[in-house]
């Protein structure tokens, strides 16, 4: 009896496993060598050296034109940044985090007496039933959660990013 009870339980198990559907996906593919991110075009590479790997249609911050100045601006960024954090539990699905501000960012907006901001990240939808039609984020990036959960598969930490007009 103890026998049959400990099949029919670990049958069960591996059938649940098998359904659940985790936010946490593997990849196997080739190395992301960088992100290319084109505000203009509201598109975002996955470069593997001179091959793009995957494509996404984004969202900017609500103020996308232009290089993000101080805190609060609306804007995205633009230049060289390095993906340096992951965050699974993101408000957003998932997010990973971009190391904006650099020197210059602090220094520049120092200039005006005020503050960068930060926590600039690329990330999810608050809900997947979100559309985004327009730019809504505070300066982050934006894809739909199903695209969020391939991109942090597949982007890892230390990972260079080109942020373009």
């Amino acid at each position: 009896m103890k026998r049959r009870n400990l099949i029919l339980g670990g049958t069960a198990l591996v059938a649940l496993g098998a359904c659940s559907s985790s936010k946490f996906k593997r990849y196997n593919g080739p190395q992301v060598t960088y992100v290319i991110v084109n505000k203009g075009d509201r598109r975002m590479y996955l470069m593997h050296h001179d091959n793009v790997l995957e494509s996404y249609d984004i969202k900017l911050g609500f103020a996308p034109v232009g290089h993000k100045v101080y805190e609060g601006d609306g804007r995205t960024p633009e230049g060289i940044y390095m993906i340096d954090r992951r965050n699974p539990n993101s408000r957003f699905h998932l997010s990973i985090g971009i190391n904006y501000p650099n020197e210059m960012d602090r220094a520049r907006a120092e200039a005006l007496g005020k503050s960068p901001g930060g926590d600039i990240f690329i990330h999810g939808q608050k809900t997947a039933k979100d559309k985004n039609r327009t730019d809504w984020t505070w300066g982050c990036i934006s894809v739909s959660n199903d695209e969020m959960e391939e991109i942090y598969a597949m982007v890892g930490d230390n990972t260079p990013i080109a942020l373009n007009p």
